[in-house]
């Protein structure tokens, strides 16, 4: 909706400027020795479109060095949410070996029919 407020308004100028410039005109290449004969509203709309995509390809251009940063900080990012997940599980088999153990010690020898109960969530 907001999108079709700015783009209605442009578009009814660009028409308006297409409408009352239709005198032709020579357009000349400078190295070359080529003319071509088509009406200013072309001539400027067609210059002004070029220049556009000139300035989004530079655009575009000059973000590279900083989408290949961010790049590169997402791949260390999910190799130390990997390490971390190791770290994790490593952690948690230590823990569970060392409470069977302790476990084990605590009731061995004791004649208890005690049985620990493990959490499987």
């Amino acid at each position: 909706m907001w999108r079709w407020l700015l783009i209605l308004p442009l578009m009814l100028v660009l028409v308006l400027f297409a409408v009352s410039n239709m005198q032709p005109v020579s357009v000349g290449f400078w190295p070359f020795d080529l003319t071509w004969q088509t009406p200013l509203a072309l001539a400027v709309l067609l210059v002004s479109a070029l220049a556009f995509l000139l300035g989004a390809f530079i655009s575009w251009a000059a973000g590279g060095p900083g989408r290949r940063r961010a790049r590169a900080r997402i791949r260390v990012g999910e190799a130390a949410q990997a390490e971390l997940q190791t770290l994790r599980a490593r952690e948690a088999k230590r823990v569970e070996a060392e409470t069977v153990a302790r476990d084990q010690a605590m009731y061995s020898g004791t004649g208890s029919r005690a049985v620990r109960v493990i959490n499987a969530s």
